[in-house]
């Protein structure tokens, strides 16, 4: 079964790869890096012919360059910078950056190694190459297609009948059912209801003349685990500060739980308070963090609601709405929803990530507030990175002014 090609715009990704490489363009070029895969799913087998498509449609991937359309499209996004366009008209994918392998059992590898600011663009495509191809040659995909479709009329129809009030972007490339259906969900999502404000696919922001959305993730706070001048605990700070002068407020939302929302808060500052938008929950119980990050904000004297709280871990429209109602006229409540968008089907969606692995050849690690979230290839390394986290929150008030 041969399929069309599935990337075919290298717009076709999250927002917040531009965002963290541009940082990483300007501040970190001397940084490698190496990403793994991961499908968390149990008994999930990837066959012969499904692992041949996978490798041939990364070679179709690594022979995209951007058009001038979609540079321009680029430029046009207030804080994206004019050199780092100019450099992306001069990237590509490389294919010797990625190894692929399946074991015997079916299990698929992935590999990807290079520098930073080339290697950590690979992630949403390969995910979304992954993907498609399972779905597309596991199960008959009009099948799959249909149920999608009547799950996502019942979604319309709800709210336009006023049952779900809260706002909310489209996070869905990582998983999603396939480039076509995520196209037909966010146009829908998009334009019969008032309650979805973009995406963070760039590609179908540009093609429907949407809102791009998205702030950074994970691997930005990890990546300095792998710089030998900073301390482990303190890399939030860092990051935060890193990301601050570059966009000096105008992308400003911070991700707190990459080595734990507790340490972050510790840098997270009453400058830090001012200077970012908002915040955005990715694990850890979301009732506790929001109202941790409420009583935090008026610790330093800002006005809650003058701030936002994106919520983005595995949210459905009834969970987005429970923390609406339970936020509302609080503190400013948005939300990222991402496969129960774009892959909600008769069938269990997969669970699969990329994850940065090391930095310039040093092991590296997100610990998040739910510790089943936890990915590590360097189990001592692990325990070091926890106790450099436990020893700093011991000293409570020991923050860099």
């Amino acid at each position: 079964m041969k399929l069309e090609p599935i990337i075919i715009s290298l717009l076709d990704t999250d927002l917040y790869k531009f965002n963290m490489d541009q940082v990483i363009f300007h501040k970190h070029t001397d940084l490698s890096g190496e990403y793994y895969f991961r499908c968390r799913n149990e008994g999930i087998v990837f066959t012969q012919e499904m692992f041949q498509e996978i490798n041939e449609q990364i070679d179709h991937l690594c022979t995209l360059t951007f058009r001038k359309e979609e540079l321009d499209y680029l430029r046009s996004i207030r804080f994206i910078k004019d050199d780092y366009v100019e450099f992306l008209r001069l990237w590509r994918p490389i294919r010797d950056y990625v190894e692929t392998s399946l074991s015997p059992e079916g299990e698929l590898g992935i590999v990807v190694r290079g520098p930073l600011f080339s290697a950590m663009q690979f992630e949403i495509y390969l995910l979304e190459i992954v993907n498609e191809v399972y779905f597309r040659m596991r199960y008959d995909y009009e099948t799959l297609r249909a149920s999608a479709a009547d799950r996502l009329e019942q979604k319309i129809l709800a709210f336009q009948a006023g049952q779900y009030n809260f706002r909310f972007a489209e996070f869905g490339c990582r998983r999603r059912l396939s480039r076509e259906w995520q196209e037909e969900v966010v146009r829908r999502l998009a334009f019969e209801t008032p309650n979805c404000v973009g995406t963070s696919n760039v590609y179908l922001a540009w093609k429907l003349n949407l809102t791009p959305i998205g702030t950074y993730a994970h691997e930005f706070v990890q990546m300095y685990q792998g710089i030998d001048s900073i301390p482990l605990a303190y890399t939030n700070h860092y990051a935060l500060e890193d990301w601050y002068d570059e966009y000096r407020g105008d992308n400003g939302t911070a991700l707190t739980d990459t080595i734990t929302t507790d340490l972050f808060l510790l840098d997270f500052n009453r400058a830090m308070v001012n200077n970012f938008s908002g915040v955005r929950h990715d694990s850890g119980d979301p009732y506790e963090w929001g109202e941790k990050m409420i009583a935090h904000y008026k610790k330093y004297g800002a006005e809650p609601m003058t701030k936002q709280l994106l919520f983005s871990d595995s949210l459905d429209f009834e969970r987005a709405e429970a923390l609406f109602n339970h936020f509302r006229g609080r503190i400013k409540v948005t939300f990222g929803i991402g496969t129960y968008c774009s892959n909600d089907t008769c069938e269990k969606p997969l669970n699969i990530v990329i994850k940065l692995q090391t930095v310039n050849g040093r092991a590296v690690a997100k610990l998040s507030d739910t510790p089943g979230k936890s990915m590590c290839r360097d189990e001592e390394y692990l325990e070091y990175l926890k106790r450099s986290v436990d020893f700093r929150l011991k000293r409570v008030g020991d923050v860099i002014s």
